[in-house]
C-alpha cells in the first residue's frame, strides 16, 4: 500500500463532499462507510483501490490517501492525486460564494449548515455523460442501480468492487446485454455509440474543458442522447462549471420550491429567475440543496 497526504483548501468536510458525489447509499462506485471514502480506479491496464480519510479538522483539513493494488508508480500516484483532487474539489476556493450567500438569509443558513462542502466532480466527462443518460426520465434510485450494474459487468474489478467502465471497456458491449441490465433500447444504443466514438478517438469529451460554458453545452447537444438537462448536468458534474444548475430536473425544482417557500414548483424559466441572483455560483446551490434533502432522510449530519 502507498500512502500520501493531500491538503484541501479550508474549510473542508470529507463526509459532506462524498455524499454530494455519491448521491445515494446504494452507489457501489463511490463508497462511504462513515469514515473512509473508497473508489476503484483503473490505472492503465492495472487497477487499484483508493481509500481517503480526513485526518485534520474542517478548518485545518488534511486527507490521508491510501492506494492498494496495481504497480502504483510515481506516475500512478500523481494520477491518483489528480483524480482525488477533482472528485472531491479539494483545491477549489469558494470563499466569494460564501460572501455572496450572506446577502440572503435562507441561502446563508443553508451554506452555514453545510460548511465544509466542496463541489465534487465525477471521474471523467465520459462518466458524467453516462450518468446523465442513465438517469434520464427515471428516479435517481433507478438510475444509480443501472450505473451499478454497468460497472459490475464492464468495469475493471479489485476483489468484489469495480471501477466505473471506461470507453474501451464499453465499446465492445452488445446491445442485448445492455438491455438485460435494464437500459431501454434507445439508451443502450446511445451508450454503445458514445463508447465507440470516444474509444476510437472520434469524440474527445475531455477537450470540452477548453471551451466556455455555452460552446461546451452546444457540443454536448450534438451527442445522441444528450438534451438540455443532460448537457447542463455534464457541465456541472463532469466539467465543474459552478454557474450551471440543471434547471430541468424535476427533483431539483421541488427542492427549490421547498427552500424558497414557493406556491408552485418552478419551471425552467422560473428556476433561473430564482437562481440568477447568485450567478456565477448557481451550480453550487444544487449541491447544498442535495445535502439538505439527504439530511432530511437521515443519511448525514450537517
Amino acid at each position: 500500500m502507498v500512502t500520501f497526504s493531500l491538503k484541501p483548501r479550508p474549510p473542508f468536510r470529507l463526509d459532506l463532499t462524498v455524499w454530494a458525489l455519491r448521491r445515494l447509499p446504494i452507489n457501489t462506485v463511490d463508497r462511504w462507510d462513515g469514515r473512509t471514502y473508497r473508489r476503484v480506479l483503473a490505472l492503465g491496464e492495472d487497477v487499484a483501490e483508493v481509500a481517503v480519510e480526513q485526518t485534520g479538522t474542517p478548518r485545518t483539513p488534511e486527507l490521508r490517501v491510501m492506494v492498494s493494488g496495481g504497480r502504483t508508480t510515481a506516475n500512478d500516484r500523481a494520477a491518483v492525486a489528480a483524480t482525488v483532487e477533482k472528485l472531491l474539489g479539494i483545491k477549489l476556493d469558494i470563499a466569494k460564494f460564501h460572501r455572496l450567500a450572506g446577502s440572503d438569509e435562507r441561502l446563508a443558513q443553508l451554506v452555514k449548515r453545510f460548511a465544509g462542502l466542496k463541489p465534487p466532480r465525477l471521474g471523467s466527462v465520459f462518466e458524467a455523460v453516462l450518468n446523465g443518460i442513465a438517469c434520464q426520465q427515471l428516479s435517481l434510485n433507478v438510475g444509480i442501480l443501472l450505473l451499478n450494474r454497468l460497472s459490475q459487468k464492464y468495469g475493471l474489478s479489485r476483489g468484489a468492487d469495480h471501477a466505473f467502465p471506461r470507453p474501451q471497456e464499453l465499446a465492445c458491449a452488445r446491445l442485448p446485454d445492455l438491455r438485460r441490465l435494464g437500459f431501454s433500447g434507445r439508451k443502450a444504443e446511445h451508450i454503445l455509440a458514445l463508447s465507440q466514438a470516444t474509444s476510437s478517438g472520434r469524440l474527445n469529451l475531455e477537450s470540452l474543458s477548453e471551451l466556455d460554458d455555452a460552446s461546451a453545452f452546444d457540443r454536448l447537444l450534438e451527442i445522441p442522447g444528450v438534451g438540455r438537462w443532460t448537457g447542463e448536468y455534464v457541465l456541472l458534474r463532469g466539467l465543474g462549471r459552478l454557474d450551471v444548475f440543471p434547471a430541468d430536473d424535476v427533483g431539483s425544482q421541488g427542492k427549490v420550491q421547498r427552500w424558497r417557500g414557493l406556491r408552485e414548483r418552478p419551471d425552467y424559466d422560473a428556476m433561473h429567475r430564482v437562481l440568477d441572483l447568485w450567478s456565477p455560483y448557481r451550480g453550487l446551490i444544487y449541491f447544498y440543496l442535495l445535502l439538505n434533502q439527504l439530511t432530511a432522510k437521515g443519511l448525514l449530519t450537517p
